[in-house]
This record gives structure tokens, C-alpha cells and sequence, in this order.
């Protein structure tokens, strides 16, 4: 029984750069989620405005879940 290390690096590289993507689009869609929160000190007003932080919200949840998607199909199907 040998050990690929080749194709284990491979695998180990795509999981950390898709678990590292994942993270990152839902956080960056919880900041765009804060942008629609209402302003008490108007010195710490979000800097984006809220139809852009929705737009923003949606748009990284949808590149998040097409990421696990994919990685489902690939599991799955493949």
C-alpha cells in the first residue's frame, strides 16, 4: 500500500481554499447584512448603503451554497 502525496496535497489544498472561500463569502454577507441595521450614533454609520449590503448579502450567500453544492456533486455524482 503506497500513499499518493501527490493527490493528498491536491485534496488538502481544495478543502482549505473552499473551506477558506466559504467562510469568507459568509462573512462578508453578514457585513453587507449590517449595512441594513438601523443607525443609533450616526459617527458609526455602516458605509454602504442598505439596497448594496443586500445586494452584497445575496450575492456571497449565492457563491457560498454554489460552492457546497458543488462539492456535494462532486462527492455524490462523481
Amino acid at each position: 500500500m503506497t500513499v499518493h502525496w501527490g493527490s493528498l496535497l491536491a485534496v488538502f489544498l481544495v478543502s482549505l481554499g473552499s473551506a477558506v472561500a466559504v467562510v469568507a463569502l459568509v462573512a462578508t454577507a453578514l457585513w453587507g447584512l449590517s449595512a441594513r441595521a438601523p443607525v443609533v450614533d450616526a459617527a458609526a454609520a455602516p458605509r454602504l448603503a442598505r439596497g448594496a449590503g443586500a445586494a452584497v448579502t445575496v450575492a456571497c450567500l449565492a457563491a457560498a451554497a454554489l460552492i457546497v453544492l458543488f462539492g456535494f456533486w462532486v462527492i455524490i455524482v462523481r
